[in-house]
């Protein structure tokens, strides 16, 4: 519990991503329901800083959405590695996949699949303000029948220009 909430909220911190992401899994754990988790963790991916709080909510949005589109039933991959300079963090689901034209507006403000009361439609866009302007990062999604990915790449080595991510 306590790696999920990184006490110092807002402030920079070295963390260890898999970690952040299984104590998001730990917090989820009742939502999750019939859900399988499949981890793909590679295990030289370095420590990074990041705002640890606010990457934390990055994973509990996207994980919150496969739960959503699965039913609750399906498979979640996680899968970690390090490719050129990035932290890569993977998130497929099984469901039923997205249309091209839902696919590009997921990250859009206020633009939701789910049923009145269900979802605000600022989950993913939130998600990919953190990790966009606040990480320096890059968030996209893949998605056809049976298989909706997001991929978060983050620097190992945090930007240090004037981008407002250094708070």
């Amino acid at each position: 519990m306590r790696s999920y909430t990184y006490l110092d909220r807002g402030t920079w911190q070295t963390v260890d991503v898999t970690e952040g992401i299984e104590s998001t899994l730990v917090l989820m754990r009742s939502k999750l329901g019939d859900m399988r988790v499949e981890r793909r963790c590679a295990p030289d991916v370095p420590r990074i800083e990041v705002r640890g709080n606010e990457l934390n909510q990055v994973w509990t949005n996207v994980i919150d959405n496969a739960i959503y589109a699965t039913g609750g039933a399906g498979t979640l991959v996680i899968h970690t590695s390090v490719a050129d300079g990035w932290v890569v963090v993977e998130l497929e689901d099984d469901g039923p996949g997205m249309a091209p034209g839902v696919a590009e507006r997921v990250f859009d403000p206020f633009f939701t699949t789910k049923p009145p009361g269900s979802g605000t439609g600022l989950g993913l866009n939130i998600s990919h303000t953190i990790v966009v302007r606040q990480h320096g990062g890059r968030m996209s999604v893949e998605s056809r029948p049976g298989r909706t990915c997001f991929r978060v790449e983050l620097p190992i080595v945090r930007p240090r220009a004037d981008s407002g991510a250094d708070g």
